[in-house]
């Protein structure tokens, strides 16, 4: 089996078998892409089937000559779940990986913003433009309601439920879920759809998506990213912002404010809660706060 046809068979076992995004499969095939430009370049002679563990070791330690340990980790992590495909469908009966560690990285976090950073960052809009009235719709999509960029972008009429209360979104792996919206948020969305949206030449094939261009159709993930680095320019936040920290600061701000982890989950759409309290970068002292307001022993009165 040729590099070519293998990677082509996993790609198709990522998107049918496992039903991963077209993001998280196209950072897989850039994984084994960089283990087979690897080879070419040394004139390495193998194949996936015959691929031994020191071959793979040397290119782990090319790899961490270049990247940092976020990226090593996940290259790793790439290349495993690549060769456990290969045993998975009998072509091979080792891992060559399997004893090779990824790079501790730690738990870094996106930075936050303050709800008063939130504000100035949508006081910089200039409503006055029709693209003005757009971004100010999309900023408060992304938290109001906690978003990914590429469920933004995604984002359809047809899943719009405003008088239910919510939004339908789909999310990684084309996995769906319901998320409220509240009606401030409603209103700026409604605003664009009613006086820009409607005066648009929309493209065909275009005509359900929500948020689109000045030439009608779909706004792109690096427009999104565009935006919000021009708006925190104009604001003056100097933080290293993207569309990920407002769906960070949308958590954050619900738990400062006492919402339960288990409803900022479902919100966010994470598997696992341990996802949601990596996302949960608060002060300390607002645990214990909520210990003291809703732990049952705080509120009993007995003589001791």
């Amino acid at each position: 089996m040729k590099w070519n046809q293998a990677l082509k068979d996993y790609v198709s076992y990522l998107k049918i078998e496992r039903g991963l995004s077209d993001n998280s499969i196209t950072n897989y095939e850039l994984d084994i892409k960089k283990l087979i430009n690897y080879l070419e370049v040394h004139g390495i002679k193998t194949t996936p089937l015959t691929i031994d563990e020191t071959t793979v070791q040397q290119f782990v330690y090319e790899v961490a000559k270049v990247v940092q340990p976020k990226s090593q980790a996940r290259i790793i992590s790439g290349l495993k779940s690549f060769f456990n495909y290969l045993i998975f469908e009998d072509y091979r009966n080792d891992n060559p990986l399997e004893l090779i560690e990824s790079p501790k990285t730690g738990r870094k976090l996106p930075d936050t913003l303050a709800k008063e950073e939130v504000n100035s960052l949508v006081d910089a809009i200039d409503l006055s433009k029709p693209e003005g009235t757009r971004n100010y719709a999309i900023i408060e999509a992304l938290y109001g309601c906690g978003l990914r960029v590429s469920e933004l972008i995604n984002l359809k009429l047809s899943d719009l439920f405003f008088e239910e209360g919510f939004i339908k979104v789909t999310g990684k792996g084309d996995k769906q879920r319901f998320v409220p919206i509240a009606t401030y948020t409603q209103k700026y969305i409604d605003i664009y759809k009613n006086e820009v949206r409607n005066h648009l030449a929309i493209k065909p094939g275009h005509e359900d998506f929500l948020f689109l261009n000045r030439r009608g159709a779909q706004l792109t993930r690096a427009m999104i990213f565009t935006i919000i680095k021009q708006l925190a320019v104009k604001s003056g936040i100097t933080k290293n912002i993207s569309p990920h920290t407002l769906r960070h600061s949308f958590a954050t701000h619900l738990l400062e404010g006492g919402a339960d982890l288990r409803a900022i989950q479902l919100m966010l759409g994470h598997e696992s809660i341990t996802t949601t309290e990596i996302y949960m970068h608060v002060d300390r002292s607002h645990l214990t706060k909520v210990i003291a307001q809703y732990h049952p022993r705080n509120n009993r009165n007995e003589n001791v």
